[in-house]
């Protein structure tokens, strides 16, 4: 059987995130970037034992880091209408490294990251 002639189908991209979905990710990105640069710091410091400075800059920085992500973290959770449990594991996310970046990614699919659906009144059952 021949090829079809069909052209691919259209796909459309998904909808812009909101500033604060965005500031969201932004965050996410930047705590598991930091911690990567704390986890390669501590590697230089205390297995090949050649250099503290990795440890002395990205510490600062992932301590910095951090305190935005948690930060940002409520303050999306309050504006996205976030249930409890999805705040709470974003802010349990920035413990063990690297799980932010993923977490974002899930929040993403989930629909979380997207402003949360209004119910006018003359929609009510």
């Amino acid at each position: 059987m021949p090829f079809s002639k069909q052209p691919f189908p259209q796909l459309t991209p998904p909808p812009p995130l909101p500033a604060t979905a965005r500031l969201f990710a932004i965050a996410a990105l930047i705590e598991a970037l930091t911690w990567a640069g704390l986890l390669l710091g501590m590697f230089l410091k205390y297995v090949t034992e050649t250099t503290d400075l990795g440890v002395w800059l990205f510490g600062r920085l992932h301590g910095a880091a951090f305190v935005f992500y948690v930060v940002v973290t409520v303050i999306a959770a309050g504006r996205l209408r976030w249930p409890l449990w999805a705040s709470a594991l974003a802010i349990l996310a920035a413990i063990p490294p690297l799980v932010t970046l993923p977490l974002e990614i899930w929040f993403r699919r989930l629909g979380l990251l997207t402003p949360a659906q209004t119910i006018k009144r003359d929609q009510l059952p």
